[in-house]
């Protein structure tokens, strides 16, 4: 294939991509059991996933506990997931790290298994600056040809990524979109006018998804999605065709879920949730210990208010 062919290809490959993701997407825990992970749960829970209509997966996120996961470990739950979703729906493999070298070293192994994109958050604790934070991106984006989500979460990460910068994110070649956690809707407009109207946005912030929606963006990660997944696409459907009084109806229906499942560390909340459902262990690795009986209590409201059987 000539060089011309080649970048033509590349570029319908990234727009199908672009089109793929979309709606509701779960940020997916990862099942322990005895501090090992438990393989045959999360397969299991992918496969629940999917048939409940879930828009697409996210394996080691935070929610998945990246954090305190092995190398070996990271790679295996990665390769779990695209073996399980058979190419159903899009996976968007975590690999984030304060460490380029670290994220390019994921964003080639996602690729390699056959993830169709990488969610890549803003290097934690090192607190870069805005020239550091693109360095960081452009770094991966140039080392690894696969799509990329750029996620911008300060409250964890302890830096924003500015809306200039990541307008000059969203002219990398792979840059696709971004996860958004700031809970600040107002974000959304002006990111199309800098990033161009197809530059994916996608919440990070079950709370505000509906505001996040109705100003334009086009879907999200989320947390919920783990306990309630066809609740979650329902209403991002109704999002999708422009239905808002459905989707604020789901939205009142899921409000406490999108914040009760925060009241202590995620995902602990969630994972008891998951237990009752026979999903999987409540099982949580420290530094995050398992909620508080006023935590559960809130959950077991929610998850009631939300339809959920268990």
């Amino acid at each position: 294939m000539t060089r011309s062919k080649s970048l033509v290809a590349n570029m319908r490959k990234t727009r199908r991509k672009r089109n793929m993701i979309n709606g509701a997407i779960t940020a997916l825990v990862t099942p322990f059991k005895a501090d090992h992970v438990d393989e045959t749960a999360f397969q299991a829970f992918v496969e629940w996933q999917i048939a409940e209509g879930i828009h697409g997966l996210v394996p080691c996120g935070t929610t998945g506990e990246s954090a305190t996961l092995t190398d070996e470990e990271h790679r295996r739950v990665i390769a779990l997931t695209v073996e399980a979703a058979a190419g159903r729906v899009p996976v968007i493999a975590g690999a984030g790290s304060n460490e380029t070298r670290v994220s390019i070293k994921y964003a080639r192994h996602a690729k390699e298994v056959g993830a169709d994109a990488i969610l890549v958050v803003t290097p934690y604790y090192n607190k870069p600056n805005q020239d550091g934070i693109y360095a960081h991106f452009k770094a991966i984006n140039d080392a690894v040809d696969i799509p990329i989500i750029v996620y911008n979460i300060p409250g964890r990460s302890v830096v924003d990524i500015t809306n200039e910068t990541m307008g000059k994110l969203s002219k990398l070649s792979n840059v696709l979109g971004c996860k958004d956690a700031t809970g600040d809707i107002t974000r959304v407009t002006e990111l199309m006018d800098l990033c161009g109207a197809d530059f994916i946005q996608l919440s990070g912030d079950d709370p505000s998804t509906l505001g996040y929606r109705a100003h334009g963006g086009h879907g999200a990660i989320s947390v919920g999605s783990n306990i309630a997944p066809k609740e979650y696409a329902e209403f991002h459907n109704a999002c999708a065709e422009g239905n808002f009084v459905k989707a604020r109806a789901l939205h009142e229906k899921l409000d406490r879920l999108h914040k009760d499942l925060f009241l202590d560390p995620s995902p602990a909340p969630t994972k008891y949730a998951l237990s009752l459902m026979g999903k999987m262990d409540l099982d949580v690795r420290l530094p995050i210990t398992p909620c508080r009986g006023n935590t559960k209590e809130a959950v077991l409201a929610a998850m009631a208010r939300a339809g959920v059987s268990w």
